[in-house]
């Protein structure tokens, strides 16, 4: 059993770990970042699920601190054929420096982990999706100084993302509030643990979470893998949309995050998402500086 470093979710770094990775990201995103710690790495990018940012992000960071990404296709590897993840795990740490998985199972990631000896990290399941907040968290940093005494403020599906604000919120102690309707809250342990170390607020009233909020965050109303539920999601989700009304509602200087694919006129309005608080743009970029410092914290000792 491996007892290699991995990424899995944001309590895997500790708070002074995530404190250098956000510093390191921003030296990275500076014009004149040179160095190149993973000269002669190579990191494998496991798809079970597509994906625009995940993919352009890890390959293009990969490349640009002087590694290689290998995309690799859950349909073109015997993964997708039956091969035991187990299987696949120990093969791949002949071959690689680290793997990035994409997937739905958040098990599935977490026995990759575990029969790994090269560093694992988690571009996405359904459970959470930490490195998006991990940019979501260094665009606040930018736009509003850092998330001590801020409030961040999440709308919609109690999804990946919502449970990765969670744990965000009790490692660096910032107010999180949720606003979610009945049977789409987050994952209940995630939530009960985190709600001991920091204030959380869940509610159904999209104005209660959104009140005085410095940062206001949702996503789309069926992810990948639940469009069959549209209509059903569209129907509980009415009321949720983030649309310049609701901004009124928050702090004076808050800003928009979403972290794409957007639906406009469902869960974010076209006005909020091109207007003058959103930082959506920033966010996606963010992706690949925040990325980068995770793989060379990992994968370049």
């Amino acid at each position: 059993m491996s007892s290699t470093r991995h990424f899995l979710a944001i309590p895997d770094l500790s708070r002074p770990e995530l404190l250098t990775l956000f510093d390191l990201a921003s030296r990275m995103k500076r014009p004149g970042y040179a160095d190149k710690p993973l000269a002669g790495k190579t990191l494998g990018m496991i798809f079970a699920k597509s994906s625009t940012r995940t993919r352009v992000s890890f390959e293009v960071g990969a490349f640009q601190l002087g590694g290689h990404a290998l995309f690799l296709s859950s349909r073109d590897i015997q993964l997708g054929r039956g091969e035991p993840i187990r299987d696949t795990a120990r093969v791949l740490s002949g071959y690689l420096d680290g793997i990035m998985i994409r997937t739905f199972d958040h098990a599935d990631i977490e026995e990759l982990a575990r029969f790994a000896s090269i560093p694992v990290i988690n571009g996405l399941t359904d459970l959470l999706h930490p490195c998006q907040v991990l940019a979501d968290l260094l665009t606040i940093r930018e736009s509003l100084g850092g998330w001590e005494g801020k409030v961040v403020a999440w709308v919609g599906d109690g999804n990946n993302m919502a449970n990765s604000w969670l744990n965000a919120a009790g490692m660096l102690g910032f107010e999180l509030r949720l606003a979610c309707p009945a049977g789409y809250t987050p994952n209940q342990e995630i939530l009960e643990r985190n709600r001991k170390l920091t204030k959380v607020t869940l509610t159904a009233d999209p104005r209660e979470a959104v009140r005085g909020a410095h940062a206001v965050n949702t996503d789309v109303w069926a992810s990948m893998g639940q469009e069959q539920e549209q209509e059903e999601r569209a129907r509980a989700f009415q009321g949720y949309i983030v649309d310049q009304a609701l901004m009124d509602t928050a702090d004076k200087g808050a800003i928009f995050l979403h972290c794409l694919p957007a639906h406009r006129g469902e869960e974010v309005s076209e006005a909020v998402i091109e207007g003058e608080q959103s930082r959506v743009w920033n966010q996606a970029e963010n992706r690949l500086h925040v990325q980068k410092a995770l793989m060379a914290t990992l994968m370049a000792t």
